[in-house]
């Protein structure tokens, strides 16, 4: 098939690969699923994004920034923020989906676009550590590891609903409440 649009081709290549990838993580994911799904061919695929670690990554990279623009970490605010954290989260479950792959298959070893990872929680620590400075964010708990504590208490409940529901319940009214823990312990963690 030859691309008449390659800005949408792409677009679709790379929706295609987020439910791919989200779905089978990278050793799982297939080259040709992807096509077919994004009714591209395969050399193209590999013309735009590369490989298919390349292409993990850049979808993965995408989607954190999304996350980023979406949801920036906001120490005036962080009732304000977990809500939003959560709330991304929920309507965009892939994202942890590929968090999860990409913890599993890489495990402890570098990955691909460590250097622009580090980058990009770099901005988020100093958002902390600026609340930190000016005092409305306690400074108990270094502003990098606080970050690490405030994601896995907003992400958690998202990334494993089946934890979520045996444990705390599915009734709305139980998740409300798990909401509202999590954000008393964010509070209680932030707190100056």
């Amino acid at each position: 098939m030859a691309a008449k649009d390659p800005e949408a081709t792409k677009a679709r290549i790379f929706e295609a690969a987020v439910a791919e990838f989200a779905r089978y993580g990278i050793a799982g994911a297939r080259i040709d699923r992807i096509a077919t799904e994004a009714k591209a061919n395969k050399q193209l695929i590999y013309a735009y994004f590369g490989n298919k670690a390349e292409l993990f990554t850049k979808v993965l990279g995408k989607r954190m920034l999304d996350l980023a623009v979406a949801v920036p970490v906001d120490p005036d605010d962080i009732d304000g923020w977990i809500d939003r954290l959560m709330d991304y989260h929920a309507a965009h479950p892939e994202l942890l989906r590929l968090l999860f792959w990409e913890g599993l298959e890489y495990g402890t070893t570098e990955l691909p676009d460590e250097a622009e990872r580090q980058e990009h929680y770099a901005r988020k620590v100093a958002a902390l550590q600026d609340g930190q400075d000016r005092g409305v964010v306690s400074d108990a708990i270094p502003a990098r590891d606080l970050l690490f504590l405030l994601v896995a208490l907003a992400n958690w409940a998202v990334f494993v609903p089946q934890m979520s529901r045996v444990l705390v319940g599915a009734e709305d009214a139980d998740q409300d409440r798990l909401r509202a823990s999590i954000k008393e312990a964010a509070r209680r963690l932030t707190a100056p």
